[in-house]
């Protein structure tokens, strides 16, 4: 007997919309394609002549173009940040200026592990639930809406030991944010308060750790390539935190005043622990979990490792690794090691190696001390005033460096190493320089687009916490504010700190 059988026809294949990232890449035809690489190399080659008649070499001059055109894409295009930070470095690589062992040996560099293992640590650390629990221990204390904000505050600092990335923070907080919005839903107005304060903490205390963004260890690459100390955890912690603290409790004093009237402050608020339970899936009273305790416990020491690396000589790098393996044991951890490295962002471990790769590239090269110099070149004139001109310059750059470069790291990969390389002849210390503008450049509020924090909490569940025209109110007061910390503590409170802003006065 014959069976027969009977196959439907394929349905239309619909090939899918292009990213938009690179669909502007769809609008070249070959022909146009050619054309572009052809003038980009004689543009290329006209800047090599160009720069050995400036003085500055074939390895720089080619450096340099490829630095600029990588800052034109990350801010006039739509293209993926690390799709161009690995595009510039393996366009060093060819063009000669950028060893290929360089490039990989980028990828295997200490921090790159040390943030892998950090992240595998986070994600067991916010899967036991310690996040809502903490949130329940500091925010039930609250009796007005000021005193919610600044316990919220304070609950917000703490996360950035615990969580290696902004965005990873954000996304920790946000069912608490939901669960208070929902409890404070016939009070309007100081639930866009806490959806403004929320990211606005979050990013201002990025500074107090290390590993608070990625922009804390290109910048501390980027010093070390130059031929300095660089950061590790306890110095960067001892300089951050208090940074942190004084920036973080200024703000929220200021967004608590900016969107709720004295009536809204006044009045009195309670939150209760069943608000709290509404959004997390974990109890959040009652006794410690195994699974809480240890996570607890492991963070507790490897935070502990970190800031006592001078006694015991553990690399930070080491220490995560351990924690990463002990958190994802089978016997003691509370998540799968598969499992917490599916969560790593591994784009942006890339984006990070690609751009140390190029700041690198931009310091060995010299293309960093001729742009520096070409840059700032008439403060030099300025005599005894040219450190202070060239401390309050660095700061206001850093700080409106946002508008038109949104990547944290970017702005690091492209600032530090133009300060690090004018620090010195300004009669400025470069690690002090460095650590003002990256501080400084922790400042992202101004639009919905400037950080992933502010876009996280500016519409959820199809509703908007906040309008544009909410951040632009804040920014015009907060800039400048954030500005003034970084340069108080950067003449001030540093030196008194271990880091002279005048190293030989």
């Amino acid at each position: 007997m014959s069976e027969t059988y009977y196959r439907a026809a394929p349905p239309r294949q619909v090939l899918p919309e292009p990213d938009p990232q690179l669909r502007f890449l769809g609008i070249l035809t070959p022909a146009a394609a050619v054309a572009l690489l052809v003038a980009l190399a004689m543009m290329a080659g006209l800047a090599v002549n160009a720069a050995n008649n400036w003085g500055l070499g074939s390895s720089a001059a080619l450096t340099l173009c490829i630095f600029i055109a990588a800052v034109w894409l990350w801010v006039f295009s739509k293209v993926e940040d690390t799709y161009v930070a690995l595009g510039a470095a393996v366009a060093l690589v060819i063009t000669g200026t950028l060893p290929t062992e360089s490039l990989f040996a980028a990828l295997g560099e200490d921090t790159i592990w040390l943030l892998m293992a950090a992240f595998v640590i986070a994600s067991a650390v916010a899967s036991t639930g310690l996040a809502a629990r903490g949130a329940a221990f500091v925010l039930t204390g609250a009796r007005s809406a000021r005193q919610l904000a600044h316990l919220a505050c304070l609950g917000l600092v703490v996360t950035a030991f615990a969580i290696p990335a902004t965005s990873g923070r954000a996304a920790l907080v946000l069912p608490i944010f939901l669960s208070l919005r929902n409890a404070l839903k016939d009070r309007p107005a100081v639930v866009k308060m806490l959806a403004v304060l929320f990211p606005t903490v979050i990013l201002l205390s990025a500074v107090s750790s290390f590993l608070g963004a990625g922009a804390h260890l290109i910048t501390s690459q980027v010093l070390e390539s130059a031929g300095y100390a660089g950061f590790d955890f306890a110095s960067w912690l001892l300089l951050g935190l208090p940074l942190a603290l004084v920036a973080s409790f200024l703000a929220t004093e200021l967004v608590v005043r900016l969107f709720t009237s004295t009536e809204d402050r006044t009045r009195p608020l309670r939150v209760g622990l069943d608000t709290l339970q509404q959004g997390s899936p974990t109890p959040v009273t009652g006794p410690l979990g195994l699974d809480e305790q240890r996570s607890l416990l492991l963070l507790g020491a490897v935070v502990t490792l970190w800031c006592t690396e001078p006694i015991h000589g553990l690399d930070p790098a080491v220490v995560a690794l351990i924690g990463a393996l002990v958190v994802s044991s089978p016997s003691y951890g509370s998540v799968r090691l598969g499992a917490a490295l599916k969560k790593v962002p591994w784009s942006m471990l890339l984006f990070m190696a690609a751009t140390l790769a190029l700041g690198s590239s931009l310091v060995t090269s010299g293309a960093a001390d001729w742009l520096a110099q070409s840059l700032l070149g008439p403060v030099e004139f300025l005599g005894a005033a040219k450190p202070y001109v060239f401390m309050v310059a660095v700061v206001l750059i850093s700080t409106a460096a946002h508008l038109v470069i949104q990547s944290r790291s970017a702005r690091s990969a492209v600032l530090i190493p133009i300060v690090v390389a004018s620090a010195a002849p300004m009669g400025v210390d470069p690690m002090a320089a460095a650590f003002a503008s990256t501080a400084a450049a922790g400042f992202c509020h101004t639009l919905t687009s400037s950080a992933k924090p502010v876009a996280i909490f500016a519409s959820t569940d199809g509703t908007a916490n906040y309008e544009p025209a909410d951040l632009l109110r804040l920014s015009a007061w907060l800039a400048p504010l954030s500005a003034a910390v970084v340069l108080l503590f950067s003449f001030v409170v540093w030196p008194v700190l271990g880091l002279p802003l005048f190293p030989s006065r």
